[in-house]
């Protein structure tokens, strides 16, 4: 029996609660978040212990896996204390907002040799992964080009993306790892641009709210990436890779796929948000994480993934803030 804490009882951390209990030979023991009456909540919803701190968690030799879901600035310091423990570690995006604060909780996973998954959910999409398993079998050839369109229903609130880090940390360090993902490739240079086209007080508070970025790797693929704090008709989330032979495309996720044709025609919007879009997808990793633990196998986005791609989305920040083109660090 695998017996796991969660650290983080908010939005995600629900999520991740509900997935991880229905893992054959895994129990949650415990829910910790500093918000007592939010771990409290969750915690009797699973008939488990609620705790303030998670240390209590670490300290509790039972305790094989930490699940991280707690709010960014914590990432990086439980990763460390529950590496120095000997825990397994799942932790939601990003590792950190600092790039030197992410490399150093690699260093310390690798010393402590202990497993560590980083919440990259897109790649467990089964769209996106069935892409992906095409894209590997060869059907159109070797990827050339990719086209990642990435939009939002709505900006989140100021204060949240105050302390976010900024779109390219926040948003789009998803779509930079998918960036990886598909072209197999690390990228040689960033050029990012950004706009606020849809709140002027998210300018005043230090972000964009709408980009596009360019990467070229260092065998020359390329990859453009576009992005939104707003899309009117839902959550807009797909791409697509033009190879030497033909082209994939992964398209959005609906309600159904009814379409009518009266005197006009339509079709279901997208899906609202990501908690519907990735349903599935949080399901997946949750079950490639535990099996992964069960079996001894690779987990398949690892903290050195989640450097690399916070390293890119700390080089399109810097690229925008100049107006130049930059090249990564840590790839």
């Amino acid at each position: 029996m695998i017996e796991v804490a969660l650290f983080g009882a908010g939005r995600i951390g629900r999520i991740h609660a509900a997935n991880l209990v229905r893992q054959e030979g895994v129990r949650l023991r415990y829910v910790a978040d500093i918000a007592r009456r939010a771990a409290e909540e969750v915690a009797g919803q699973h008939g488990v212990r609620a705790i303030e701190q998670p240390q209590e968690a670490l300290d509790d030799p039972s305790v094989n896996a930490v699940v991280i879901a707690s709010s960014t600035d914590t990432h990086a310091d439980l990763i460390q204390r529950a590496a120095a423990a000997g825990k397994a570690i799942f932790c939601e995006k990003p590792v950190d907002l600092d790039l030197e604060r992410a490399q150093r909780c690699a260093e310390a996973v690798k010393a402590a040799g202990v497993v560590c998954m980083i919440g990259f959910q897109r790649r467990f999409d089964p769209t996106f992964a069935a892409l992906k398993r095409r894209l590997t079998a060869g059907e159109i050839g070797e990827p050339e080009m990719l086209i990642v369109t990435s939009r939002d229903p709505g900006p989140p609130p100021l204060a949240y993306l105050r302390s976010s880090g900024g779109i390219f940390k926040d948003m789009l360090i998803h779509d930079f790892d998918i960036f990886r993902w598909i072209l197999e490739d690390e990228a040689e240079s960033v050029h990012a641009v950004g706009s606020c086209l849809v709140d002027t007080a998210i300018a005043g508070a230090g972000d964009a709210d709408s980009t596009a970025v360019t990467l070229r790797t260092r065998v020359g693929k390329l990859c453009q990436i576009n992005t939104t704090r707003r899309a009117a008709y839902g959550y807009d989330q797909r791409f697509e890779v033009l190879g030497s032979r033909g082209m994939l495309q992964a398209g959005n996720l609906r309600p159904t796929e009814v379409s009518a044709y009266t005197a006009a025609a339509s079709q279901d919007l997208p899906e609202h948000f990501f908690l519907e879009r990735y349903r599935a997808a949080y399901a997946a990793e949750m079950r490639h994480f535990f099996n992964a633990l069960t079996e001894g196998t690779p987990v398949r986005t690892t903290i050195d993934d989640g450097v690399k791609a916070l390293s890119l989305a700390d080089a399109a920040t810097r690229s925008w803030r100049e107006g130049r083109t930059v090249q990564p660090l840590y790839v």
